[in-house]
């Protein structure tokens, strides 16, 4: 209708650049589907591909394009060009028809957002029902490139939904608008587009378009209670059904967390009775003593959040008064029983663990709270927080991040071999490094770790820190003394170089910098520039080599951590040989019939990751013993 012209594999809405015998101005262009379909009560879908070009050598150009619904399939209205878009004219504004359209505006009106926006018009071009602009998405109606547009209407939520991209992009949602089709248009409508111009040429192109509808029933007709009725059933009954089948396949592992809860509140009373008679063990306190040291754990008082809930700064009425860090465990019923459980086990597993060891390096549990749904934990309070809040960020000179990395070194050796019993900390990183008022290092959240079996390691489902997991660990599953090394030796390299990995891809990059570095005898240009050049140059390679060292993908390479600490405390002491480059394989040590092979498996691909089956996770964290 009107200019509308088919050929070279599209639609053109308005006058061609080379249609010499029509003026390109003034014109509307309107095409419509033949016979009319479904608009309420239903849901419906439509795609299509437009492509809006300005006239060549021309700076300007307008107006644009629609897509619509309309009651007939009459022609455009009378003196529709220009910002009409072929949808209506001054004789039909006002909700003389009854129509819809969706408008892709290339030409700024004084009532327009801009001369590239969207919107959603009903009885006035003036004044749509909704208006967004494209600029924010990155998409130009008149790029002249290829568009593809996706138009949704949900009938039960009365939404329409519009999506948009340049062909072969993912398409993204620009604008979304509830409207009550019933109100708007009749129940049948003729769907197609239309264009116009008006002072100024444009060329209106479509390319594809696919349109499918689904009728629904109409609960809001007259008909009858038993068709009302049935239609409710048909949606209810198959949910009802599916609600029980859900519950049915989840009962086992509900009955097997069910029987651990028990067990944790087991647990909970062993560790009270043991509070009470030992001596030199955390102390019980209750929930009421910890609000109101925190000031009811107020915003003023918190400092810091993380997966396992908040830290907030308290002050025990003690004589003297004592300030310490009260952790808040997020275990509440609104996450779900399942979460509660692997907080519950996390959080005995940190009394169970911190509570009994003793070292300069390693922050002290004073006390814990386990009301009802409250999970607390009391720590000697660190003014100087945790150790990932100066990396990159604050300064420290080259001998406080020294004696932090020996600190740290101290901590896990006396978790691995001079504890009475050993332990593996699984989660060693620098949010878990506090420190004190002398910036000394305490390690701490021990949330993750694992008593050592006879076996020297702990097989669970795999548990720790991106960035900082052992390579060997996305493939066993396996935490081991070796693995906390691995960690350690990250956290050596972030250390110096005054820089975080944010993960797997970025820690490759950084350790691979340093290796780089270390094979073109280069290594002191790694240090963070921050220190200046401060710093024993010496001191600095040695340490490099140590984090490098640890971070060998052949766990059988890494040094044992009393052989860091010694390299540390003594200048004297020789360094392990490294390789002139970053290996690039991973040293997988598999056991079967008592028989130990070595696996090399050449990749610097992310491992598979073991399936987190809570059923199978050792208890080992629930045996206390102060």
């Amino acid at each position: 209708m009107g200019s509308v012209t088919a050929g070279n594999g599209y639609l053109s809405l308005t006058p061609e650049p080379n249609n010499n015998s029509t003026s390109p101005l003034e014109k509307v262009g309107r095409v419509l589907f033949h016979h009319p379909v479904v608009a309420w009560p239903a849901s419906f879908s439509t795609t299509f591909t437009i492509r809006i070009s300005p006239f060549p050598n021309s700076n300007v150009s307008g107006d644009g394009m629609a897509f619509i619904f309309a009651q007939d399939n009459a022609s455009s209205p009378p003196s529709s060009t220009g910002s009409y878009l072929g949808i209506m004219g001054p004789s039909t504004q006002g909700g003389v028809v009854q129509q819809l359209a969706v408008e892709l505006d290339t030409y700024k009106n004084e009532w327009d957002p801009d001369a590239n926006h969207i919107g959603i018009d009903t009885i006035s071009i003036i004044n749509p029902v909704a208006a967004e602009s494209l600029n924010a998405t990155g998409i130009d109606l008149k790029s002249g490139r290829n568009i593809k547009v996706r138009i949704d209407y949900h009938g039960w939520k009365k939404l329409l939904e519009i999506s948009m991209a340049y062909s072969g992009d993912m398409l993204v949602s620009v604008l979304n608008h509830f409207i009550e089709m019933e109100d708007t248009v009749p129940s049948s409508v003729f769907v197609g587009f239309t264009a116009a111009t008006g002072r100024v040429p444009e060329s209106h192109h479509v390319l594809d378009w696919t349109f499918s509808t689904i009728p629904l029933p109409d609960l809001n007709s007259h008909g009858s209670k038993y068709d009302k009725m049935k239609t409710i059933l048909l949606i209810v009954v198959p949910l009802i059904m599916g609600l029980l089948i859900v519950l049915i396949c989840f009962l086992p592992s509900f009955r097997r967390l069910v029987k651990r809860k028990k067990e944790m509140v087991k647990k909970k009373v062993d560790i009270e009775i043991r509070s009470r008679t030992a001596a030199n063990v955390p102390k019980m306190f209750t929930h009421k003593m910890l609000a109101k040291a925190t000031h009811n754990f107020s915003k003023e008082n918190l400092l810091g959040t993380g997966g396992f809930g908040s830290v907030y700064k308290g002050t025990l009425k003690d004589d003297p008064p004592t300030i310490v860090a009260v952790k808040k465990i997020s275990a509440t019923s609104k996450q779900g029983f399942f979460y509660l459980a692997i907080r519950e086990k996390e959080y005995f597993a940190e009394i169970c663990t911190i509570g009994r060891l003793r070292h300069k390096n390693i922050v002290q549990l004073q006390g814990w709270c386990h009301e009802g749904e409250h999970h607390l934990l009391v720590y000697e309070y660190m003014p100087n927080g945790s150790l990932d809040r100066y990396i990159g960020k604050q300064f420290l000179d080259w001998d406080t991040r020294f004696k932090i990395l020996t600190g740290l070194a101290s901590a896990l050796l006396y978790l691995h071999e001079d504890s009475s019993n050993p332990v593996v900390h699984r989660d060693v990183k620098p949010n878990n490094v506090m420190l004190d008022e002398e910036f000394n290092a305490h390690l701490g959240d021990f949330g993750l770790a694992r008593l050592l079996q006879n076996d020297d390691s702990v097989t669970t489902m795999l548990a720790g820190t991106p960035g900082y997991l052992a390579p060997e660990l996305g493939f066993t599953g396996k935490s081991t003394p070796e693995s906390d090394v691995y960690s350690f030796g990250m956290v050596v390299i972030e250390v110096v170089c005054g820089r975080r990995s944010k993960g797997i891809m970025d820690e490759n990059s950084l350790v691979d910098y340093v290796w780089n570095s270390y094979g073109q005898n280069e290594l002191l240009n790694c240090v963070d520039p921050k220190l200046e050049s401060e710093f024993d140059e010496e001191q600095v390679k040695r340490t490099l080599i140590v984090g490098l060292a640890c971070l060998h993908p052949d766990s059988t390479q890494r040094p044992k951590i009393r052989k860091v600490v010694q390299i540390f405390l003594n200048p004297d002491e020789p360094l392990m040989d490294l390789p002139e480059s970053r290996p690039s394989a991973v040293y997988i040590t598999v056991s079967s019939s008592g028989s130990t092979t070595t696996t090399n498996i050449e990749s610097k691909s992310a491992p598979q990751l073991p399936s987190l089956d809570s059923s199978k996770a050792d208890d080992v964290v629930l045996q206390c013993d102060f």
